[in-house]
């Protein structure tokens, strides 16, 4: 009998080099993702579990209990807190895209004397940690009067230096010909900013609205210190009420993790799309 045919060892070689690397490299990330992942199958889990048995090595529940998840309403206002974090998430992006905006259109498409030297000045505040700026904030929020209230949490946060940034590397990549035709044609500034620049400028606007919305939304320190009324808590600080109020009940607390959770989850996916896109579009000038 003739022996089975084998391939050389060069052979062997080339495919290891062209599909072995491949798959330890997917077999790594794989890895990867499943221990990212471990620990918020845990809290799905937990949240069906009786309280007994959270903190047991056995991961499935002996006995679901679904009702974790309207008992937590309720315990606690979470109907309210929700609406707080949704509501202050959608003024602070539409004032921060706003702002950023326009701020990015005066340092990119308008010509001024020193307006290089101002970007970067603006820009090196990003360098400054937010616990620095967090008591000059406080004392003028108290001064305005606007300790315990809507537009505490919203008028602060409303302009970013990484917005402008963002937009202002976006604006750089239009080209100046359509500014030029545009006032040829008679347009003003504020003509050429809402209907050139910013409808070119619009992926750069989802990235920044995604990213604000999602930073907003699971905001925890200014909330904080700044609300005092039960009615303005946002999801972190009364989650943080809820833990402290009524003791350890972690599989409540982790019923209630999830709900605050999975709408971020769902935006990411939905929008994960225009997210790289526009990430890759504002990393490149010209």
């Amino acid at each position: 009998m003739n022996a089975a045919p084998t391939l050389p060892h060069g052979r062997h070689a080339t495919w290891w080099h062209r599909h072995g690397r491949r798959l330890a490299s997917h077999l790594f990330l794989v890895f990867l993702a499943l221990t990212t992942l471990a620990p918020f199958l845990w809290m799905v889990l937990a949240s069906f579990k009786p309280l007994a048995e959270v903190e047991q090595l056995n991961p499935l529940p002996s006995v679901w209990q679904p009702q974790n998840y309207p008992q937590v309403f309720r315990k606690i206002s979470f109907a309210r807190y929700y609406f707080n974090s949704v509501f202050i998430a959608a003024w602070v992006t539409f004032l921060q895209c706003f702002t950023s905006a326009l701020a990015a259109f005066a340092f990119s498409r308008l010509h001024w004397r020193g307006r290089d030297t101002v970007f970067k000045l603006y820009l090196a505040t990003m360098m400054i940690p937010g616990v620095v700026t967090m008591i000059p904030n406080y004392t003028l929020m108290v001064r305005l009067h606007l300790l315990d209230s809507y537009l505490g949490l919203i008028v602060p946060a409303s302009f970013s230096a990484f917005g402008t940034f963002l937009l202002r590397q976006f604006m750089l990549t239009i080209h100046p010909a359509l500014d030029e035709s545009a006032e040829i044609d008679g347009a003003s500034p504020w003509r050429v900013f809402t209907d050139i620049i910013l409808p070119l400028a619009r992926p750069g606007l989802l990235t920044l609205a995604i990213l604000t919305f999602m930073g907003t939304y699971g905001s925890f320190f200014w909330p904080l210190i700044m609300i005092k009324s039960d009615y303005l808590r946002t999801l972190p600080i009364g989650m943080l009420y809820f833990d402290s109020v009524y003791g350890k009940q972690t599989n409540l607390l982790m019923a209630a993790s999830v709900m605050n959770i999975v709408p971020l989850i769902i935006l990411f996916v939905c929008t994960q799309k225009f997210l790289v896109k526009g990430i890759q579009l504002g990393a490149v000038k010209g």
